[in-house]
């Protein structure tokens, strides 16, 4: 009897939370019901309407002063210069002076070239002294022989006078000796002055060399000091971006035909330099206001203008779809902002200062024909205008109308009702 009543008792509790579940259930699946019903509902609102387009940019100066390296220094004729190595740069944002350090070069390639020019000048003054001591050596023979025959001259003019009461063919002989002197005497000064000319352009040509690899060394000792790069004026150090929008910083190098290490902004005017893609930029135009927010400061929203609209695209860095590069003028700049920071900018296309309008999931479409399904029963014809990313402006619904979402069940039974000729 007592085992009875122990499994009565338990059968009871059983059955009693089993109730209790199956309650719960139900009533999960009502309440659940009922907010799915009241989430597929819109309404038709009526206010102000804006159609955009929302795209991020980075905040860059409309001018700024180059910080570059000797370029004409470094294009120079004697240098075999390529690539040059930013060794010590520093930290982007720094505010520097005129005549502040900004950056080093690496030393070591040219450092290695001018020790090579220093040889080389060891090289010339050597040349140098040895053309001039030939030459000396040379002209000072050449004259000693010059000497020499002019006094064989002399003897043989002397034979000829003391030969006149000689036999004629004697003085003949003596004449003809006498003539052959004079010739090679002439013969000699020539010969001298051709041999001074060469050797004093020999002593020119080494006199030029060695003054080449001096200046030489002098210009590459001058660049040597230039390689420790500093500020022109006063301002923010912000680094220079190369092809690839990458940033030039400790390891970059630089060529002698791009010589930009960094860059002085101006920033009392800045820009935000933004892509679109090809689909919206047939929507943009110079002269269109812009919303502008500062992801640094998300409580700023500053005001801006369209300024530049590229006219060919480029192949997108993050897609494979072309954009086109936009600039956009901010109205004002306050001392918060600062190049390269992200900008949030909304490109007003359209904007309404009153209209009807209606979230984009509300509408459907059967060829040309754009409807509507009201909580109402109607099938109801709408015309749509503009449409920005999530609503469109509609005619033909009444304010705070409410619309199906998505479509609803037994559509098909939905009454039609076409726009009035007043709605067209």
């Amino acid at each position: 009897m007592r085992l009875r009543e122990v499994l009565g008792s338990k059968r009871a509790r059983w059955i009693s939370v089993l109730v209790v579940v199956a309650v719960g259930v139900l009533a999960w699946f009502w309440f659940s019901r009922e907010d799915g019903k009241r989430a597929i509902y819109a309404e038709v609102q009526e206010g102000p309407f804006t159609v955009s387009v929302k795209v991020t940019g980075e905040l860059e100066a409309v001018r700024s002063e180059k910080i570059d390296a000797p370029a004409d220094r470094m294009q120079s004729r004697w240098l075999r210069l390529s690539n040059v190595t930013i060794k010590d740069l520093v930290p982007e944002g720094t505010i520097v002076d005129s005549g502040d350090f900004v950056a080093l070069l690496d030393k070591e390639v040219l450092s290695n070239q001018i020790k090579v020019t220093e040889d080389d000048v060891d090289k010339m003054q050597q040349q140098y002294l040895k053309v001039q001591l030939d030459t000396t050596l040379q002209l000072r023979t050449l004259s000693n022989s010059l000497l020499n025959m002019k006094f064989d001259v002399e003897e043989k003019e002397l034979i000829l006078e003391q030969s006149k009461y000689e036999p004629p063919a004697t003085i003949r002989q003596a004449q003809i000796n006498l003539d052959k002197a004079k010739r090679a005497y002439i013969q000699a000064q020539n010969d001298y002055e051709l041999r001074r000319r060469q050797y004093k352009a020999n002593m020119r040509e080494a006199a030029l060399n060695l003054q080449t690899e001096l200046r030489k060394r002098e210009e590459m000792r001058g660049l040597l000091k230039l390689f420790t790069i500093r500020a022109p004026r006063r301002g923010m150090v912000v680094y220079y971006k190369q092809w690839g929008n990458e940033k030039r910083t400790v390891g970059s190098t630089i060529s002698p035909w791009d010589v930009t290490i960094a860059t002085l902004p101006d920033l009392s005017e800045m820009n935000s330099k933004t892509y679109v893609s090809e689909v919206d930029v047939s929507r943009i135009r110079c002269g269109q206001e812009v919303r502008i927010g500062v992801d640094a400061f998300p409580d700023r929203v500053y005001a801006g203008v369209v300024t530049q609209v590229a006219n060919i695209g480029e192949q997108s860095r993050t897609s494979d779809s072309r954009v086109f590069e936009v600039m956009i003028r901010l109205n004002q700049v306050d001392s918060l902002i600062r190049p390269s920071m992200t900008t949030s900018n909304e490109i007003i296309i359209l904007q309404y200062d009153s209209v009807q309008f209606c979230p984009l999931e509300c509408i459907y479409a059967n060829d040309t024909v754009m409807y509507v399904y009201t909580v109402s029963g109607q099938r109801h014809q709408v015309e749509v205008g503009a449409k920005n990313d999530t609503h469109a402006v509609v005619r033909g619904l009444l304010t705070g109308e409410k619309l199906y979402l998505s479509q609803p069940e037994g559509a098909e039974r939905f009454r039609w009702v076409p726009l009035s000729a007043a709605e067209k």
